[in-house]
Parts: structure tokens; sequence; C-alpha cells
């Protein structure tokens, strides 16, 4: 009886060559599972492409709510962004997936998981550890990984095999997509000297092309969550998309960046995000507000930590439960609106009130109504600066080559 391995499907290039590939090397029978996260892709091809290549089955699960509510809030309520630039669009999609895979391996008696993820990135690190974490017996194969093709070599084969493959040599991109954002490498993007190609972006206008006027966009957060766009309530799909439209129009969330990658490389990866760089701005802007100082300091710290847990495939870790157990704890009062300015290519909060509001008017003007203690500065200063001035004056002022000042030792010995 020959043994099924479940696949995890894109439809692209790698994973439909996947498909032939296991079977001639391991003879397998292929279990294609395709996971919609928003890709907005016709998963009726390519639930038909994949039985055309040579899959005995091909599952389409749409995952896209699990995403929002279990992975993509969740991530923005932390304000989750890798190297303080990537929301991570891609890297929140692979937990989930994993553990999709693993389910459906349980249910069609599979003991094998494929993937089509190389060897240099990261997305094999997210699916394995995602994957062992979940069901440890479980064998995981990585075709592109073992077969030692380059890209090009790919490409014939799956020309030799007529294989049909949305990759050409002329389009040479590597595409992922998911509702959070889209992601963009290979080809001419490998040049990180190279500006990216105009037909590299396709959810964004050129911000040179965008609306001549500003469009001012309200959204509402309930304890960390966008729930409202200018007033109008919309669940977590809807109003994602809605950002991304709106914010797109504008030439908004184009993100150019060298990547530390998990496996030790750096890389030249292009983002578009137009939703995820709007709401997470608007969702600090809320907390700046709703939040102290030292809550939102140590929520910066906690923000990295959570970011490179996700983008290391560290989802499932214990750390990772504990840190969302925190930041679910700060979000309790990030409940208000934040309004947005959105104009060619740049997004800029003009506007922000919650009923959490640590704002006072009544201390913070130096108009009529100002009610802070002024004559308590004093006091407050002499306390606060009170062991700087101790240690200068036993320590600087006695030093033999002279006050430091701003100066460093060898330019106060000079002087």
């Amino acid at each position: 009886m020959t043994d099924k391995v479940v696949l995890a499907y894109s439809g692209g290039l790698d994973t439909s060559v996947a498909i032939r590939w296991l079977h001639e090397k391991y003879n397998l029978d292929v279990i294609a599972v395709t996971i919609d996260v928003g890709n907005e892709k016709d998963f009726s091809a390519v639930k038909q492409k994949a039985l055309k290549v040579g899959a005995i089955k091909a599952l389409v699960i749409d995952g896209q709510e699990l995403l929002v509510k279990y992975f993509i809030f969740p991530a923005l309520q932390a304000n989750a962004l890798y190297e303080g630039q990537y929301p991570l669009a891609t890297a929140l999609t692979r937990p989930l997936m994993a553990k999709l895979l693993v389910d459906t391996a349980a249910a069609e008696g599979a003991k094998i998981i494929a993937h089509g993820c190389t060897g240099k990135g990261n997305d094999q690190v997210r699916f394995e550890v995602g994957i062992n974490s979940l069901a440890p017996e479980i064998k995981i194969l990585a075709p592109a990984r073992e077969w030692g093709m380059n890209r090009e070599e790919t490409i014939k084969y799956a020309q030799k095999y007529n294989i049909p493959v949305p990759v050409t040599k002329k389009s040479p991109y590597s595409i992922d997509e998911s509702l959070w954002g889209r992601a963009i490498e290979c080809g001419a993007l490998e040049d990180p000297w190279v500006e990216p190609p105009a037909d590299v972006y396709t959810w964004t206008k050129s911000p040179a092309e965008a609306p001549d006027e500003p469009q001012y966009v309200e959204i509402g957060f309930e304890k960390g969550v966008p729930v409202t766009v200018d007033g109008r309530k919309m669940g977590g799909i809807d109003l994602i998309k809605k950002m991304n439209d709106i914010a797109g129009r504008h030439g908004i969330g184009r993100i150019d960046h060298i990547e530390n990658r998990v496996v030790g490389i750096k890389s030249r990866e292009i983002y578009e995000a137009p939703a995820a760089v709007v709401l997470i701005q608007a969702h600090q802007a809320l907390e700046a507000m709703t939040m102290s100082k030292d809550q939102l300091r140590f929520k910066q710290k906690v923000a990295v930590e959570c970011a490179d847990l996700i983008y290391n495939g560290l989802w499932f870790s214990q750390l990772n439960r504990d840190l969302s157990a925190y930041i679910l704890s700060s979000q309790r009062y990030v409940t208000g609106t934040v309004r947005v300015k959105l104009f060619k290519g740049t997004s800029t909060v003009v506007g922000r009130k919650s009923p959490w509001s640590l704002y006072n008017l009544s201390l913070a003007t130096y108009d009529k109504g100002d009610k802070f203690n002024q004559k308590a500065a004093e006091g407050f200063i002499h306390i606060w600066g009170l062991s700087v001035k101790t240690q200068a004056q036993v320590q600087l002022l006695a030093d033999k080559e002279g006050p430091l000042s701003i100066m460093g030792p060898e330019e106060a010995k000079e002087k």
C-alpha cells in the first residue's frame, strides 16, 4: 500500500513540481492542501492544477478567520514589526498552516508532511518547528531542499512534464500573499542597489500617481483590536481588506528591507502591507494616549521579542504564550478612535480620542484652566537630580584632570 503525504500546496513553481517529484522519488500519494489566508487566488483552479499534476486529492481550507483572530490581531496588539519594519505577513500564516497540515494528516491517515521551502529561507524553519511542536511523530520532507535544482532548472523540469507554473524567466519573482501583506523576492530584487521595478507592486500605487488630495480615515479600536472604519463596524477580514484598498490607493505600505534571516544570511525583501502599516501606526498612537510611560517602554521591549519569536518560527513556544498573556492584559484600556491622514505614500496620525485617555487638558494646557502646580517643580527637580548632583560634586569636580563635561578623556587632557 502506497503511503500518503500531505503537501502544503501553493500552486506555485516549487510545490507544483513537488507533486510529481514526491511520487517519482518516494512513490508517495500526494494530498495537496491549499490554505486560503487571503491570497485572493482562484482556488478552484489551484485545486484542479494539483489534481492535473498528479495529486490523489486536493483540499482547500479557508483559514482567513483563524488567521485574523488568532494571529494577525494578537500581533497587531503587540505592535510586532520584525527589525522595526516588517509586519510579519508571511511569518504569521505559517504556524496556522502547520496546525491545519497536522490536522489534515491526522484526518487522512498520513504520516508524512511535505512543504516547498528551500534550504535558504525562513519558512522551512517555521513549518518544521511548528509541525514538530504539534506532532513530533510526523515525518517531514522538503523536496526543494533535496532535489538540488536551481530556479531555472526547476522551471525546465516543470516544462518537461507539462506542469503549468506562474513563473517565467522574464518574470522570476517569488511571491507570497496573505491578508496582512504581500512578500516579493528573487529576480532583479536580489541586487540591493537596484530600485524595485514598477511591476513588483500590485497592491499599492506609486506615491507619485496617488490622489492629489489627502484622505482622512477614522479607525476605532476595542481593547487593541480594530473594529470600525469611519464609524462603520466591520469584521476583521473585511476591515483589513478595506484598509488595504484605501491605504494602497494612496501609495502607503511599500517596504524595502535588508533582512536578517533565521538561517544567518541577509536578504533583500520587498513587502506591500498597506493595512498593516496604517493599523499598527494607529494602534501605537492609541496606546500612547491610554498607557503609562512605564507600560509603553516595557511593551516596546516585548514587541521586539514577540516579533523575533514570530519571525523565527517559535509561535508555539511557551515564551510566546507567556508574552501573549501580558499583551492581552496590556490592551484592557486601549479603546478609542484614531484619525489618520493618508497622502502620497505617507500616513500621519492627526487625531486620537479615548474614554480611557490619560491626556489631561487641565494639566497639559498653557492657557486658561491650567491646574498644574508649577511651584511643585522646584522640589521635584531637587529630588530628581540629587543623585547626579551628589556624584558630580564628589567625583567629577574633584577630578585632577578637570571636569570632563561632554569631552572624552583624551580631549580633556589636551585642554
